[in-house]
């Protein structure tokens, strides 16, 4: 843990269906041994994907977001392609009375596996999280089981939330995506 560091409390954003054992990895490890997060999240079966597109919207942002201070986005191969993250990084960047701004960071998995110059294409990162790299506003990071390390990037995270404005101008997902990369 950052010495005198706050823990803070992380909502985690991933890809349920493909990246559940590295979240359920990062909770063992980041929020019950190590205790250097409060996990804030929405856990698999918390929300009923029958109640329709802006009731799930309407809960994890009223439900989870609203008292979290740093978004986590586990990134793995596909988590470009999902409408809920996309959806919990927009809500995330909101700014307003009852739901505050979170600080917000991006994980490459160890699942994540593209060639690139930097180690990444940011055209396979969700969208909002390449724009909001490129901006300032969040930090991209390796896989760590450190917890000294991530206490360390969720604390500037939640540190930037409020120094650097971020980027959440592009329209939100209407529905998953497909394909090897996004483009504009």
């Amino acid at each position: 843990m950052v010495l005198g560091a706050p823990r803070h409390r992380v909502f985690v954003s991933y890809h349920h269906e493909l990246d559940q054992g590295y979240r359920r990895v990062f909770d063992v490890k980041f929020a019950a041994q190590h205790d250097v997060i409060v996990d804030w999240s929405v856990e698999l079966g918390d929300i009923d994907p029958g109640i329709g597109t802006e009731r799930i919207r309407q809960r994890i942002r009223d439900e989870y977001l609203r008292d979290s201070t740093v978004t986590v986005v586990l990134v793995g191969q596909e988590t470009w392609q999902r409408k809920h993250v996309d959806w919990e990084i927009y809500s995330s960047l909101r700014d307003t009375s009852r739901n505050p701004r979170s600080g917000l960071i991006g994980i490459l998995l160890p699942s994540y596996r593209q060639a690139h110059l930097n180690g990444y294409d940011p055209h396979t990162l969700p969208p909002r999280l390449a724009d909001n790299l490129s901006s300032g506003f969040a930090k991209l990071y390796h896989w760590t089981e450190r917890p000294e390390e991530l206490s360390q990037w969720v604390h500037e995270a939640f540190l930037r939330r409020d120094r650097i404005l971020p980027n959440n101008a592009r329209p939100m997902f209407a529905r998953n995506r497909s394909g090897a990369r996004w483009s504009d």
